[in-house]
């Protein structure tokens, strides 16, 4: 629905299709004609617009800057296209703690598991977004560090 309208879809290869008759199948958001025109212009953009092989790209982009961070607190940064997980070494940091402190800052991020920070923009995102998001992370990150820091050994 292009984000406007709930609209439910069911895809299927001819043999599984083969199986179903009228009336077998269901949906609580199937058969709205609007939303289905919507979801039919949404899905013609990402074709026209190239969105798939855009979010490879700049997904591979992101990935690489992040992956470059230079931080104590990252375990791992992995991902595919546009959507990220970093993963952050829980014993220093929680990832719902870095999550608060990215919003604050004007970065939303998703806290999964307790240790994973979770990226996924929006197929629109541009290079310098992506920058600028690399640099807020990179800024929060080492305000956590110092954060939880250890403490010194005592002499």
């Amino acid at each position: 629905g292009g984000g406007l309208l709930p609209v439910a879809a069911f895809v299927a290869d001819e043999t599984v299709m083969g199986v179903f008759r009228p009336g077998d199948h269901g949906s609580t958001f199937g058969g709205n004609p609007l939303a289905s025109a919507v979801a039919a212009e949404a899905l013609a953009l990402l074709t026209e617009d190239k969105l798939c092989e855009r979010s490879t790209r700049l997904g591979q982009y992101f990935l690489e800057r992040l992956q470059a961070l230079n931080s104590p607190l990252i375990r791992e940064v992995r991902g595919r296209g546009l959507l990220i997980g970093m993963e952050l070494d829980t014993r220093r940091v929680n990832a719902r703690q870095a999550a608060e402190s990215l919003l604050a800052r004007g970065l939303m991020t998703k806290d999964t598991h307790d240790c994973v920070l979770r990226f996924a923009p929006p197929l629109v995102v541009d290079e310098a977004e992506l920058d600028w998001a690399v640099k807020l992370v990179e800024d929060c990150l080492e305000d956590l560090a110092r954060q939880n820091a250890p403490d010194p050994a005592p002499l």
